[in-house]
């Protein structure tokens, strides 16, 4: 059979996602969780790269229900419920059960890591989800959307769900023509190098001994060494920062965090594990991993590296102190290798 075109994961599914109404809860975040990274929406405008004047057309929905312009508030689908699979194959093989829901996750079936795939499976078939990936086909049909379909989950194949030793928190995908691919912070080579991006570089040429700063901005060789690059949202519509950041994703990426944290937290099923970093950098960062369970690991929290914060960001020294923590864990080869992005 040839190769699925990545346009094919947005045409709509012949209905609406439908199911039983029995709501699963494994991944799903807490309670203080989910409150903190909605709290967060409206405190972190400050942390990005965009102006505030920009960001400030991304609105809130009203009391009442009643969009107003800006970020996408998205109505819930019904639940769909399923056998907990062991395989990519064998979810597949059960969500061909509910032939209007199997569309709307083809995307997800085809490019998420097995492990990441495995440990969110039931977040898939939720109704904010199911209703998440219905806003995209419609979102899709009429506008350009970042990064492209085969980026989105591009963190979760570089860095499998075992192999991860820190986290770094994003916020929205650049939302420029060519820049993002997946990994928060992160731009494909040839592309100009991002303001917070070139504030992280500095950052690591003091903190790092040996550290050249690159003339790329594409971080995807620290994605292979086990850092997390994950954004909050992993979507955005094209030259409008936050125009997704209601959609649902919050609520995903979560419940990844928490998948990672809990596994990374070391137990008898999880030989191997003992302990992860995670940085968060400015106000929404902080609030998003604050529900989260972080006793055994290291959590690192500054400034955010935007130019309208980086003042208080230079000197976190996050970069030495991660590898220093992660030698104690993992042994003198348990550092990860910031130089590994080259010149």
């Amino acid at each position: 059979m040839p190769p699925k075109s990545i346009a094919s994961y947005f045409k709509p599914a012949s209905g609406a996602a439908a199911g039983t109404p029995a709501a699963r809860n494994r991944t799903t975040p807490s309670a203080a969780a989910r409150k903190a990274a909605m709290d967060a929406k409206d405190k972190d405008n400050k942390d990005n790269d965009e102006p505030p004047a920009k960001r400030a057309k991304v609105a809130a929905t009203t009391t009442a229900g009643r969009a107003k312009k800006g970020a996408a508030v998205i109505p819930q689908a019904p639940t769909v419920t399923i056998p907990r699979a062991q395989s990519r194959a064998e979810l597949r093989k059960a969500l061909e059960a509910h032939p209007k829901v199997l569309p709307l996750l083809e995307l997800e079936l085809d490019t998420l890591g097995e492990d990441w795939l495995l440990a969110l499976q039931d977040e898939l078939t939720k109704p904010y989800f199911l209703s998440l990936k219905e806003f995209l086909i419609k979102e899709q049909s009429s506008k350009k959307v970042f990064p492209p379909a085969e980026d989105i989950y591009s963190w979760s194949r570089l860095c499998p769900l075992k192999d991860v030793r820190v986290i770094i928190v994003g916020q929205d995908p650049y939302h420029d023509d060519g820049q993002a691919h997946g990994l928060a912070f992160s731009v494909r080579k040839g592309v100009r190098i991002p303001p917070s991006l070139r504030n992280i570089y500095k950052e690591m040429g003091t903190a790092v001994n040996g550290f050249v700063v690159p003339t790329h901005g594409d971080l995807t060789e620290w994605a292979k060494h086990g850092v997390l690059l994950l954004n909050t949202s992993l979507t955005v519509r094209a030259h409008e920062a936050g125009s997704h950041s209601k959609a649902g994703w919050d609520q995903f990426t979560l419940a990844a965090l928490g998948a990672v944290t809990d596994y990374m937290a070391g137990s008898p099923d999880t030989p191997g594990a003992n302990g992860l970093v995670l940085m968060a950098w400015g106000a929404h960062a902080q609030n998003m991993i604050a529900g989260l369970n972080t006793t055994r690991h290291l959590v690192l929290k500054s400034a955010h590296p935007s130019p309208l914060s980086v003042r208080k960001f230079w000197g976190n020294e996050h970069f030495a102190k991660s590898n220093s923590w992660l030698r104690e864990r993992y042994g003198t080869d348990g550092g990860i290798d910031w130089k590994s992005l080259g010149a």
